[in-house]
């Protein structure tokens, strides 16, 4: 086994146990751990963070899948065939879930044996800020130049900020709609997005 698929199952063993707080707390962590090591760009990266949005299931998992299927064939050109890829997408999927399923099942059970202890509530009262924290640091993260202005052109950095600030509008804030006010759901936003992008680019 080439040591790429050794190094994709040790990041992802390292995701699964220490990604707090879900997809968009453990972006960082992912970032650092395939971007850094050059498996993968910056941009294809922050590509790779909107495929998984746009498909089913949680973006933590569907960014192994996929990671782990380009990561092989960047490396080296010699594992870039399907089925190398599907390799590198199997393990770098369980790596990260396994942890993860070990750690839910034990810990449910103690807290479930132990929901009234004091040191439980004191725990959580202080995991909850850090997750916020973590998925705040995830968004500053995106907000770099391969998400909002790759070709340095000023008027599609423009573009980008207005879409990005439009799109935080039409999710956050109720829309007034025959004396009602709703929230856009977050797919159609994306499907909009997509959409203008294709219009304006």
């Amino acid at each position: 086994m080439n040591n790429i698929y050794i190094q994709l199952i040790w990041a992802y063993i390292k995701i699964g146990i220490f990604g707090f707080g879900g997809g968009y707390a453990m972006l960082s962590l992912v970032e650092k751990s395939v971007v850094g090591p050059g498996w993968i760009s910056e941009t294809m990266f922050t590509d790779i963070v909107a495929i998984s949005q746009m498909t089913p299931g949680p973006i933590g998992i569907n960014s192994a899948t996929y990671i782990g299927f380009v990561a092989p064939g960047t490396v080296d050109p010699a594992y870039s065939g399907v089925g190398w890829g599907l390799l590198g997408s199997v393990l770098a999927t369980l790596a990260v879930v396994l942890p993860s399923f070990f750690l839910v099942l034990y810990s449910s059970h103690f807290i479930r044996r132990h929901h009234e202890s004091g040191a439980i509530k004191a725990i959580f009262s202080g995991l909850r800020p850090v997750v916020v924290g973590l998925i705040a640091s995830a968004a500053i993260m995106l907000m770099n130049k391969a998400n909002f202005n790759p070709n340095g052109i000023n008027w599609q950095l423009w573009s980008n900020v207005a879409i990005c600030a439009a799109a935080f509008c039409l999710v956050f804030f109720p829309i007034p709609w025959k004396g009602k006010k709703i929230k856009l759901h977050p797919i159609l936003v994306i499907i909009l997005a997509g959409l203008t992008g294709y219009i304006i680019y």
